[in-house]
């Protein structure tokens, strides 16, 4: 009866324990990462800027008006000797001056080059968004490995869990063995060896899940301490059409498209560069005010008021080199994010190569030991049903529990080898 009160007693609190505790689905953690992540935090706001940039103002394509006003006031005693002996004596003498203006600069010819910047900025704005959707789709994946990681470590927990049930079994067997002189003790020493070491991998596995848990938190965002549980199972549904896939990458895959972006930036700004040879046409316009008022003087008052034009027309001669030292400079430059271009390409063929075969590998690997579990699995029960009528020794029973744990821990392996796989896979071709 005292058993039976502990046992529910026992069920009752592990049971309001998962209820209360918070199961946090991948979703929700990618979701907690969109609005929390530092790194998609700065993306986004990067991204801000590239846009808030991109302006025909900021292009040089618009005029520039400005009202401009200054007044100014004067005193002075002035004491004036002539030749014919005559003197003259202003005190004070005092003038003041106000003047006021509406300027327009407007640059309306510079060779195209106010075009080509419009057409740069418009490509710094996408590459923004690029790297924006890029980061995004680094953290989903920096998120997604952490989330089957916590996962992974809870599959070994289980595992350990359920050795440790049967180790409860081989223990008491043993002891009963003993007690009844059918075992000899050492069989029960080695029962209890192996369950006071698989309780200690127990606390280990424990404190593997405590900080995988505290990783995760610290990618989405959050408080590190916070605790939460997750799913007990890793899913594997995932069949990609290699032909398919190879043949997206290009068009797909975010750090392509990126260098993409930055080789048509060089080109635009080496275009940008050459035009600094053109001719450039300028018109000033403005209405002006001026008053000056004198103390004393030939002229009391002088008010002048009216509009004002200018054109301006330059023809750069002689920079002392600096265009061709920026057009050489923007070459190299654009040779540069072209190899970069190229680089890029031949990596993410490689590493989506190495994904895939990763991926193949791990199915076949995963299928084999899915078989060699059940049978490591049902051999440990067999020997410890064969403990319980003396048909065997610990040492066969210890060296088939060695055997199940060492299966178990292959198969969460390479579950989660294979999800990360497909992740990677899927953050090649932009489908996380």
């Amino acid at each position: 009866m005292k058993k039976l009160l502990l046992f529910i007693f026992t069920f009752i609190f592990t049971l309001n324990e998962i209820v209360a505790q918070h199961i946090m689905s991948l979703e929700e953690a990618m979701k907690i990462a969109m609005e929390y992540n530092y790194d998609i935090i700065i993306a986004r706001n990067n991204s801000f800027t590239d846009k808030a940039n991109n302006t025909p103002g900021n292009a040089g394509m618009l005029p520039q008006i400005s009202a401009n006003a200054n007044a100014s006031y004067t005193s002075n005693n002035v004491h004036q000797e002539f030749y014919d002996g005559s003197e003259t004596n202003y005190n004070p003498l005092s003038v003041s001056n106000i003047n006021a203006g509406a300027e327009l600069s407007w640059t309306l010819f510079d060779g195209g080059k106010m075009f080509v910047t419009k057409s740069k900025l418009n490509e710094i704005q996408e590459l923004g968004e690029i790297e924006y959707r890029n980061k995004i789709l680094q953290t989903m994946y920096a998120v997604t490995s952490s989330y089957y990681f916590v996962v992974k470590q809870k599959a070994q927990l289980i595992a350990l869990n359920e050795v440790m049930n049967l180790n409860s079994q081989r223990l008491k067997i043993a002891e009963a063995g003993v007690n009844a002189g059918t075992l000899q003790r050492t069989d029960y020493l080695q029962a209890k060896t192996d369950y006071n070491i698989t309780a200690e991998n127990i606390i280990i596995q424990q404190f593997a899940i405590q900080n995988a848990k505290r990783n995760l938190n610290f990618i989405i965002g959050r408080n590190t301490d916070k605790d939460f549980d997750v799913s007990d199972s890793i899913p594997l549904d995932y069949f990609p059409d290699k032909v398919a896939l190879q043949m997206q990458l290009d068009s797909s895959n975010m750090e392509i498209i990126s260098y993409q972006k930055q080789f048509q930036i060089a080109k635009l700004y080496l275009k940008e560069t050459k035009l600094a040879y053109s001719p450039n046409l300028s018109l000033h316009a403005g209405y002006y005010f001026s008053l000056t008022d004198n103390s004393a003087g030939n002229i009391l008052k002088n008010n002048s008021f009216g509009p004002q034009v200018i054109g301006a027309f330059s023809i750069p001669i002689f920079s002392a080199g600096e265009n061709k030292r920026k057009i050489s400079i923007a070459g190299i430059n654009l040779y540069s994010a072209e190899c970069d271009l190229q680089n890029q390409k031949m990596k993410i063929v490689v590493e989506f190569q190495t994904a895939l075969n990763e991926f193949e590998n791990q199915q076949k690997l995963l299928e084999i030991e899915k078989e060699n579990n059940l049978l490591t699995r049902e051999n440990y029960e067999i020997c410890i049903q064969r403990l319980k009528y003396g048909q065997t020794t610990s040492l066969e029973v210890h060296i088939a529990q060695d055997l199940y744990v060492q299966s178990v821990t292959r198969l969460v392996n390479f579950q989660y080898n294979l999800k990360m796989a497909e992740i990677k896979l899927r953050q090649l071709t932009a489908d996380l």
